[in-house]
C-alpha cells in the first residue's frame, strides 16, 4: 500500500531528528555551547512553552487554511532554516531566541504527521502501529549514531546531524504524497474554535487528555535530564546510545504488534497499564545500577508508548479528521509540551538537589493518572 510506505517514511525522518532533539539537545546546550544544567533546562522549558502555545493555536490555525501536504511543507522548510541560526549564536540570549522561534515551527510536525496518520486510517486503511514503529526505528538510528559520532566529533556534531534529518525531511516533501493529504480546508477560523469548544464539552475526551498530561508530563526529567544523568553515572558515550535505545526497540516492538494484539483493549486499560509501568520505572532510578537501568528503559514501550497509542485509538475512533487536528493540537501542546515543560523546570531544581529525586518526583503525575483510571474507567466506558 502507497500510503503505509509514505506513512512510514515520514515517520522514519522526523523520529529520526525528534531522537536528536528529544534526548540531546539539554546535553547539547550544556557542552557545546557550555551552559550549566540549571540554564539548559530553562531554556528547554521556555522553549516547551512555547512548542505547547505553538501546537495548539499555530498548529490548528494553519491546518484550518493549508491542506496537509502544503502544512508539512512549509513546517518542514521553516524548521530547516531557522536550524541554521544556531550556527552562529553563542550567547544565552541568542541561543535562547532561536530555541524559541525553532520550538514555534518544528514541534508542529509532530501533530502535523500524527494527524496525516490518522486521515490515512480512516480514509486509506494503514495500520498506525505498522508505520508509527518505523518512527521508533528512525528514533533509534539518530540514538545510534549520535553516541557513536560524539566521542570521536564532539557534542557539536548534535546540531549538524539534526540539520541533515530536517534537510531529508524536506527532500522527502517533493514526492509524490497520498491524495487525500492534498484536499483542501474550509477557510473559517471560527470553525477552529467551536470544534475546540465541542471537544471541551466531551467530558470522556476531558478525562483521558488529563491523563495523557500526566503520564506524558512525567517523563520530562527522562527527557530533559536522562542523557546528563548517565554521563554523571561515569557511563561513556556508546554506553548511553545502548541504554537510550533500549527503550525505543521496546517501543517498535510494541508498535508493530499493537494493531494485532491490542485490538480488544479500551483505551482506559491500555493508560492504567501505563501509569503503573510509569511509577514502577521511576522508583526504579532510585537504585541506580545497570541493571535497573536496563529494566527501566524496557518500560518506556508501556509508559510512552501505550500512553500515545491508546489517545490516538481514542480519537481516530470518536472523531472527524477535522476534529483530529484539534485534538492533536491540544494533545501535543497541553499533555506532550506544556505539563513536559512544567517538570522540566521542577525537575531541573530537584537535579540540583540530588539528581534521583528528578525522576522520582515524577510520581506526583503516575499516581494520580492512576487514581483517576479507576474512578473514571466504568462511568465513562472508554
Amino acid at each position: 500500500m502507497k500510503e503505509q510506505h509514505w506513512m512510514s517514511k515520514n515517520f522514519f525522518i522526523f523520529f529520526f531528528t525528534w531522537g536528536i532533539f528529544l534526548p540531546y539537545w539539554t546535553g547539547w546546550l550544556h557542552d557545546a555551547k557550555g551552559f550549566g544544567v540549571e540554564e539548559a533546562g530553562v531554556i528547554m522549558g521556555l522553549g516547551l512553552v512555547v512548542r505547547g502555545i505553538s501546537t495548539m493555536s499555530f498548529y490548528p490555525l494553519l491546518s484550518n487554511y493549508l491542506s496537509q501536504k502544503k502544512l508539512l511543507f512549509y513546517l518542514t522548510l521553516g524548521s530547516l532554516l531557522v536550524s541554521f541560526l544556531y550556527l552562529p549564536s553563542s550567547s544565552y540570549t541568542s541561543v535562547l531566541i532561536v530555541t524559541l522561534l525553532f520550538c514555534v515551527l518544528y514541534p508542529c510536525l509532530l501533530p502535523a504527521l500524527e494527524n496525516s496518520a490518522g486521515i490515512l486510517v480512516q480514509k486509506s486503511g494503514i495500520h498506525y502501529g505498522k508505520s508509527r514503529s518505523y518512527g521508533s526505528l528512525g528514533y533509534v538510528v539518530a540514538v545510534f549514531m549520535v553516541s557513536a559520532l560524539t566521542p570521536h566529533f564532539g557534542d557539536g556534531v548534535i546540531l549538524y546531524i539534526m540539520m541533515i534529518g530536517l534537510a531529508l525531511l524536506f527532500l522527502l516533501r517533493f514526492f509524490p504524497s497520498p491524495a487525500s493529504l492534498s484536499e483542501g480546508t474550509e477557510d473559517n477560523q471560527n470553525q477552529i474554535w467551536e470544534i475546540t469548544k465541542n471537544l471541551f464539552k466531551e467530558k470522556t475526551f476531558l478525562v483521558v487528555l488529563v491523563i495523557t498530561i500526566l503520564l506524558h508530563g512525567s517523563h520530562a526529567s527522562y527527557y530533559s535530564f536522562g542523557y546528563i544523568y548517565l554521563q554523571d553515572k561515569g557511563l561513556a558515550g556508546i554506553s548511553i546510545g545502548v541504554l537510550l535505545n533500549i527503550a525505543v526497540l521496546f517501543e517498535i516492538l510494541y508498535f508493530s504488534q499493537a494493531d494485532r494484539i491490542l485490538t480488544k483493549w479500551k483505551p482506559s486499560s491500555l493508560l492504567l497499564t501505563a501509569s503503573i509501568a510509569g511509577s514502577i520505572r521511576w522508583i526504579l532510578y532510585c537504585v541506580p545500577s545497570l541493571w535497573t537501568f536496563i529494566l527501566s528503559q524496557t518500560l518506556h514501550a508501556l509508559s510512552f508508548g501505550m500512553t500515545h497509542y491508546a489517545f490516538i485509538r481514542y480519537i481516530t475512533k470518536h472523531f472527524s479528521p477535522k476534529e483530529n487536528a484539534i485534538a492533536q493540537g491540544l494533545y501535543s501542546a497541553i499533555a506532550m509540551s506544556f505539563s513536559t515543560a512544567l517538570l522540566t523546570l521542577a525537575g531541573g531544581y530537584l537535579y540540583e538537589w540530588k539528581p534521583e529525586f528528578a525522576f522520582l518526583g515524577m510520581l506526583v503525575c503516575t499516581i494520580p493518572a492512576s487514581l483517576i483510571l479507576l474512578k473514571t474507567r466504568n462511568q465513562y466506558h472508554y
